[in-house]
């Protein structure tokens, strides 16, 4: 007997609720299970960005290969909160917001409880967050296409200074005792640039050029989320984030053919035993690893916003209404297990992607003495394209770098119109009603685009716009560690129970969640 390929209704973006009158078999065979994932993808297209291009290779570039192991951890620990979340809205098809409302605890009557109200802060600070990456996408398109004269000129002085370091690095390295890079310039050249530079245009050495083309990008987006629709959100984030993935492991192979910038084994080896590295000048490994932590991989925004694509897709639809039947367990039991596999297949490539961007950081602007920050973020991480791609390895990086930085401002506005939308509705300042929050969602998500924008104008500093939002993540883990394990006891249907082994996976996800939030604090306040 064959399976009929499970075709799936048409996603809405107004209420997800369960419904008998479209419940769906589930498919068993693995070619259909993974027609209906989806879920994870557009979460993944959120977090290869702003976690794994910036934090990421940031927390490379200040600890070197000792601290690989707390990013494997930060990406593999936390998917089962992640499940568990899954779990009580498909069987509820309740919102995360929502379920997060029943958890025990001060509230406001009427007006949400404690978690709600956190989750509030910590939307804020994601949304600073997203002011870091639209910024950043700015810089790339201001070195990859000027606008003005004066971002032109500050592009050939600010790509010749970087140049510099590295090519100081490689020569002094070279195992052939001869100069690996004929330098282009010297420190007094460069300087002596800068100088030009100030009197022509002013004290300020940067331009306003990141500063247009985030406009642009902005309205862009906001016209598209506008109009957009879950089909469109899934596959462009899936198109965008492949392809740069793809670009950053090619590169991570061809770099082992440089002396000076290869992975050794040794290292790797070493990078995933537990030791913490030492701070370095003005560089702070531990606060920015903890920061990291916070939002690689299912991050805490993660956490809270994958429910609703799961709500989305159709996931609690398909299931139906529980009304105690075996044929509703087994249904139930059946999407799990679709939502299981999209949720550890995406596991599976933002943890690789993750790994790359991180060896990449280590191995590259680590050694030279590169810290990615402020102004000339992008431009120091387009550094880590430079031993493999030489000539090349800006516009290679610049497009790598638009593609994913643009998927998680493109993924993470349409994420935030959901569920702030869902935070209004919850804490009693719109209706509770479908209609109502289709339109909260369709004008939040044109309005975000330019709150972000917004953020960054008054504070240009994409790097540190991405910790912040990594640090409120980070002490909300341990909330939603102990949400999750609410719904595991208190709210899972018996037939769904998990066995013994999960129990405990999900025990010590919660204590990695817990002490990761509590190092936060300490390390941060």
């Amino acid at each position: 007997m064959t399976e009929t390929p499970t075709k799936l209704p048409k996603s809405q973006t107004t209420e997800s609720t369960t419904d008998e009158s479209t419940t769906l078999d589930p498919p068993t065979r693995i070619p259909n299970i993974i027609r209906c994932v989806g879920p994870g993808l557009i979460v993944a297209g959120s977090i290869v960005g702003s976690g794994e291009l910036i934090a990421t290779t940031k927390t490379g570039a200040e600890a070197g290969f000792s601290l690989l192991w707390l990013i494997v951890l930060g990406c593999v620990v936390k998917v089962f909160a992640q499940v568990e979340f899954g779990r009580y809205a498909i069987v509820s098809g309740k919102t995360t917001l929502m379920a997060l409302d029943e958890v025990p605890g001060p509230r406001f009557r009427g007006r949400g409880n404690w978690l709600v109200w956190y989750w509030m802060v910590m939307w804020l600070c994601s949304i600073s967050q997203l002011g870091g990456i639209v910024g950043s996408v700015g810089q790339a398109l201001a070195i990859g296409a000027p606008i003005t004269k004066s971002g032109a000129d500050y592009n050939e002085i600010a790509d010749a200074q970087t140049l510099l370091q590295f090519e100081r690095f490689a020569n002094r390295n070279s195992e052939t005792g001869e100069e690996a890079f004929v330098p282009t310039t010297t420190d007094a050249e460069i300087e002596s640039r800068w100088e030009a530079f100030r009197s022509q245009y002013g004290d300020n050495t940067s331009t306003a050029d990141a500063a247009i083309w985030a406009t642009v990008i902005a309205i862009v987006t906001s016209l598209i989320l506008y109009n957009g629709r879950y089909g469109m959100i899934q596959s462009l984030s899936t198109v965008l984030v492949a392809s740069f993935t793809l670009l950053t492991v090619v590169n991570l192979f061809l770099l082992q053919d440089q002396p000076d910038f290869r992975v050794r084994f040794s290292e790797f080896i070493n990078g995933l035993k537990f030791h913490l590295p030492t701070a370095s000048g003005n560089a702070r490994p531990i606060g920015t690893a903890l920061a990291t932590f916070g939002i690689i991989g299912v991050g805490a925004a993660e956490l809270v916003v994958y429910p609703y694509w799961c709500l989305e897709k159709g996931y609690a639809r398909f299931v139906g209404k529980n009304d105690g039947s075996p044929e509703w367990a087994a249904r139930a039991s059946g999407w799990m297990r679709v939502m299981r596999v999209d949720a550890w297949g995406a596991m599976a490539v933002y943890t690789f992607a993750t790994i790359a961007f991180y060896l990449l950081g280590a191995a590259i602007l680590h050694r030279v003495g590169l810290n990615p920050e402020k102004d000339n973020l992008v431009r120091t991480l387009a550094v880590m394209f430079v031993p493999v791609f030489s000539t090349w390895a800006s516009s290679i990086f610049l497009f790598g770098a638009f593609a994913v930085l643009y998927s998680t401002f493109f993924v993470a506005n349409a994420s935030h119109a959901r569920t702030f939308s869902d935070a209004m509705r919850v804490i009693g300042l719109i209706d509770d009603d479908a209609v109502t929050r289709a339109k909260w969602i369709r004008w939040l998500s044109g309005g975000f685009p330019i709150l972000c924008l917004m953020i960054y104008l008054v504070f240009p500093a994409p790097a540190q716009l991405v910790l912040l939002s990594g640090v409120a993540q980070g002490i909300m883990l341990p909330m939603l560690a102990g949400a999750a394990l609410y719904f595991r006891y208190k709210r899972c249907p018996p037939s769904l129970t998990p066995g013994a082994l999960w129990d405990f996976m999900l025990w010590l996800s919660a204590a990695a969640m817990l002490v990761t939030g509590l190092w936060t604090v300490w390390a941060q306040f």
